[in-house]
């Protein structure tokens, strides 16, 4: 019961002082040092956990040529799955497979010119690639070099027209005209399509022309592909370009063909041209808007 009259509340003894009340808990000193300072500890974490994670990685990445993940059969079956949502995958099968021959062409040459070559990489809506350290020793050799591509290609695309013939099916015509269009393409004297590897013994002159070809071909049928071959076509032409003209006797001696050398790169190359556009005549499907 509380008592609150003072009368009822007893005296304290003379010399008797109550007890002092219990001091409050002391609070723990606030944390002084600069946020600055704190933030760069976490930093630190985050780097050590980076350069931990980054050396996994690098690890990984020295370990896939190993593990072979990027072999051309693995970049085949990316180019087909990629070419599949254009034309379906029965047709994107015999594409990249015509592509393969194709490149299979530059490997064949590639080694009997004495030059190492990897097999064909292929980048799906780019082609293909071969990695190489040189294309020969001179302007001759890269020049058979580049229309080993073409023709070996040629071939795999008129293989195509009997079958054709026999079955009646537009399809194969389809195949074999892509086929014959893409060695015509890459016949463009630009480097460093095989047109312009072949240009290289005959008139250096001609990448010009073909650059000029690809930038009118960028403005009539604007695509990212075709911008990034005249974007690589001119860093590759000036480049070339420049070192032809140094007073280096090495590059000099590159580009002396002899003419009669010249004369028959020239007729292999106008041979092809004539014969994939015949070709390309002969396997032409006319479609109407109602079949696309």
């Amino acid at each position: 019961m509380v008592v609150t009259e003072q009368s009822q509340t007893p005296r304290a003894p003379s010399g008797w002082l109550p007890p002092s009340p219990a001091p409050d808990p002391v609070p723990a000193p606030p944390d002084e040092r600069p946020r600055t300072r704190r933030l760069g500890g976490a930093l630190l974490v985050a780097g050590a956990l980076i350069v931990k994670f980054g050396a996994k990685l690098k690890a990984l990445l020295l370990l896939l040529p190993k593990l072979k993940v990027l072999t051309t059969s693995a970049s085949m079956l990316v180019s087909i799955a990629a070419y599949s949502l254009i034309w379906g995958w029965t047709f994107a099968v015999g594409f990249v497979l015509l592509l393969l021959v194709h490149e299979m062409g530059h490997v064949i040459q590639l080694r009997r010119e004495g030059v190492e070559a990897s097999a064909p990489l292929f980048i799906p809506f780019l082609g293909a690639v071969v990695g190489a350290k040189s294309l020969g020793g001179n302007a001759l050799a890269e020049a058979r070099v580049g229309l080993a591509g073409p023709v070996l290609g040629s071939l795999g695309a008129a293989a195509l027209v009997p079958v054709a013939l026999a079955t009646g099916d537009d399809f194969w015509k389809a195949l074999a005209f892509t086929g014959f269009f893409l060695n015509l393409f890459n016949l463009l004297p630009v480097v460093p399509l095989d047109g312009g590897r072949a240009f290289a013994a005959m008139a250096p002159w001609m990448w010009f022309v073909g650059l000029f070809a690809v930038i009118v071909l960028v403005f009539l049928a604007p695509n990212p592909i075709l911008l990034l071959i005249a974007l690589f076509a001119g860093l590759e032409t000036y480049r070339r370009w420049k070192e032809r003209k140094r007073a280096d006797p090495a590059s000099r001696a590159y580009y002396d063909v002899r003419p009669a050398h010249r004369l028959a790169v020239g007729a292999v190359y106008l041979g092809l041209v004539v014969l994939l556009v015949i070709g390309m005549d002969l396997t032409f499907v006319e479609r109407s808007l109602s079949d696309a």
